[in-house]
C-alpha cells in the first residue's frame, strides 16, 4: 500500500478510479475491459488482502460495475458489494468465560427464540436460532455475554444497516441518509459510494474544450483540509488542467446562504419557535426520514452547493456544474426532485486525487490559481460551528439583530440527541446547526484523510479572504438588485414554486 493512503480500502478505491480514468481517456469501452482492469489492479500471483487473487479480482470487477453503470432515479448512491461482505464476525452475541452458570438463568428466560441452552452449567447460544435482539446481553448479571457489533452497524447513526439471513449487510433505504459513515468504517471495503468519475470525464470531453458549453467545478471549502502537501491555489490549477473551464468556491454560495438564513430566521422564528440550518444534506435527510413531523423547522434555504450552482446558471444558463468535496450525501442531493439539474455530477476528493494521478497532473509543479473570493465566514462552513458563526455575523451586519440562541450538533450522534429533545419540546436554543460528520465537512466520509482534524486550518484559510463578511462577498453577483422571482429561484429549495 502506498504511504499516502490511510488503508488498503482507500488505496483500492483509488486504484479502481485511477484505472477507470486511464481507460476512459484511451477511448476504451469500459464494459468490455472489466476483467482486464481487475487483472491490472490484482496482477498476482499473491493476493493483496483476501484469500486468493480470484476473489479479489471478482470484487474489483463489482467495484468497476458500480462505477460505470448508470444509476436509476431515486436509487441509493451508497452500495453494498455483497461479494466483499463476508469476513466480519457473524455471531454478534457470544457467551464468554465469565459465565458462572448461575441458578437464575435470566439469559435463557428472556430469550424470545429459545436460542439459549444450559450445557454443563454454562449458557450456550444456538446461533441458528439467535435473532440478535440483545436481551440476554442486557440481563446477564456478570456481563458474560459479549456484543461484537459490526463496524458498519456501529457507525450508522441512522440505524440503516441491517444484517440479512445470509449474514451479509444491506441498507434500509427508508432510513439511510447517505452520510457515508459506513463507507469509511467498513474494514473490508464492502460498502462504496457510487462514483461519477466516468460521467464527469465524459461531460468534459463532450464540451469540446468548453466551446459547446462551459464546465464549472464548484469546490467545497473543506478543500482547506485536503492535499496539504501543496497550496490550495495549486490544487485549483490542477482542477482546471483536468479540463474544467473555471473553479468557483462553494464558499461563495455559503455567503449567500448565511445572509438568506439570517433573514429567514428573523422573519419566521416567532411562528416556528426554532429553526435548523439546511446546508448538510445528510442532516436534512435524517430529519425527513426519522422526524418528518419536524420538517417545518428546517430552513427552506438551499445548500451552498445549490446556491452557487443556481447563481452560475442564472448568469450562464448553458453552464454545466460539477461539485467537488468530501461528501457522499451530495451525490444523492443533486438527484432530489426539486434540485435535479442544478448540479450535473459530484466528485469526491478521493476521486479527484485518482484523476490527478491518472492524468499525470503533478500538483507540486502546478502554478497558483486563486479561488474566487468568498468571505472569511463563507469558508467557515467547512467546520462544525462555522454555519452558526456565519449566520450570526450576517444577522448583525444586516442590522437584523434577531435573538439567535445557537445549538451546535457535531456529528450524527449529537444530531440524534438534539432532535429527541426538540421532539419533546424541551429544546434550549432556537437555531440548530446540524452536521452529520464529526468536525463538519472537513470530516466528510470521502475526505483524503480521516484522522483528527485541525479546524484552525479552515480558520487560516478563511483569513486569506479579502472580504471579511458575507454581505460584501455576495455583491460580486449583485444579488440585492436582481428581481424577486429570480432571486427566489436561486435561494429557495423549491425552484418550481
Amino acid at each position: 500500500m502506498s504511504s499516502k493512503f490511510e488503508s488498503n480500502v482507500q488505496y483500492i478505491k483509488y486504484l479502481v478510479n485511477k484505472e477507470i480514468t486511464k481507460r476512459f481517456l484511451k477511448g476504451e469501452n469500459l464494459e468490455e475491459v472489466i476483467d482486464d482492469i481487475a487483472e491490472t489492479i490484482i496482477p498476482g500471483p499473491k493476493p493483496m488482502t483476501r484469500c486468493c487473487i480470484y476473489k479479489e479480482r471478482h470484487i474489483i470487477g463489482d467495484r468497476v460495475k458500480i462505477a460505470i453503470e448508470p444509476i436509476e432515479e431515486g436509487e441509493n448512491v451508497i452500495k453494498i458489494i455483497r461479494s466483499a461482505c463476508d469476513e466480519c464476525p457473524v455471531d454478534r452475541f457470544v457467551v464468554t468465560e465469565a459465565c458462572r452458570g448461575c441458578l437464575a438463568h435470566k439469559c435463557q428466560e428472556v430469550c424470545p427464540r429459545n436460542a439459549i441452552n444450559i450445557v454443563n452449567h454454562r449458557a450456550y447460544i444456538n446461533q441458528e436460532l439467535c435473532v440478535e435482539c440483545g436481551r440476554c446481553h442486557d440481563v446477564c448479571p456478570f456481563g458474560a455475554i459479549s456484543d461484537v457489533l459490526r463496524p458498519c452497524l456501529c457507525s450508522c447513526g441512522a440505524d440503516a444497516i441491517v444484517i440479512d439471513a445470509d449474514k451479509k449487510a444491506y441498507i434500509d433505504d427508508e432510513k439511510c441518509t447517505q452520510c457515508g459513515s459506513c463507507v469509511y468504517n467498513c474494514p473490508f471495503g464492502a460498502i462504496v459510494d457510487k462514483s461519477y468519475v466516468v460521467n464527469v470525464l465524459d461531460l468534459i470531453k463532450k464540451s469540446e474544450n468548453n466551446t459547446k458549453y462551459k464546465v464549472y467545478a464548484i469546490v467545497a471549502p473543506a478543500i482547506s483540509s485536503q492535499f496539504t502537501e501543496v497550496k490550495i491555489e495549486q490544487v485549483i490549477n490542477g482542477i482546471e488542467k483536468i479540463g474544467f473551464f473555471h473553479a468557483v468556491e462553494v464558499a461563495l454560495g455559503a455567503d449567500i446562504v448565511s445572509c438568506h438564513e439570517a433573514k429567514e430566521f428573523a422573519e419566521t422564528i416567532e411562528e416556528r419557535k426554532w429553526m435548523t440550518t439546511s446546508c448538510c444534506p445528510a442532516f436534512v435527510k435524517y430529519i425527513e426520514k426519522h422526524y418528518p413531523q419536524l420538517m417545518s423547522h428546517v430552513s427552506s434555504t438551499v445548500s451552498p452547493m445549490i446556491a452557487i450552482a443556481r447563481t452560475i446558471k442564472s448568469l450562464e444558463p448553458d453552464a454545466k456544474i460539477v461539485f467537488i468535496g468530501p461528501c457522499t450525501a451530495k451525490k444523492m442531493e443533486i438527484n432530489e426532485k426539486d434540485l435535479k439539474g442544478d448540479v450535473e455530477y459530484v466528485l469526491t476528493f478521493e476521486e479527484l486525487r485518482a484523476i490527478f494521478d491518472a492524468m499525470e497532473i503533478n500538483l507540486k509543479e502546478c502554478e497558483e490559481t486563486n479561488l474566487d473570493n468568498a468571505s472569511y465566514y463563507g469558508r467557515l462552513f467547512a467546520r462544525s460551528g462555522g454555519v452558526l458563526e456565519a449566520v450570526k455575523q450576517a444577522n448583525e451586519y444586516l442590522g437584523i439583530n434577531a435573538d439567535i440562541q445557537p445549538i451546535k450538533c457535531d456529528g450524527l450522534d449529537e444530531v440524534v440527541k438534539t432532535l429527541k429533545v426538540a421532539s419533546l419540546g424541551r429544546l434550549k436554543g432556537n437555531l440548530i446547526e446540524g452536521m452529520a460528520c464529526k468536525c463538519g465537512c472537513i470530516g466528510g466520509a470521502a475526505s483524503i484523510s480521516h484522522g483528527p482534524k485541525d479546524v484552525t486550518e479552515v480558520d487560516r484559510y478563511g483569513k486569506l479572504s479579502k472580504e471579511q463578511n458575507s454581505v460584501d462577498a455576495t455583491r460580486v453577483f449583485d444579488l440585492e438588485n436582481i428581481d424577486l422571482e429570480r432571486k427566489y429561484s436561486i435561494l429557495n429549495d423549491n425552484k418550481s414554486e
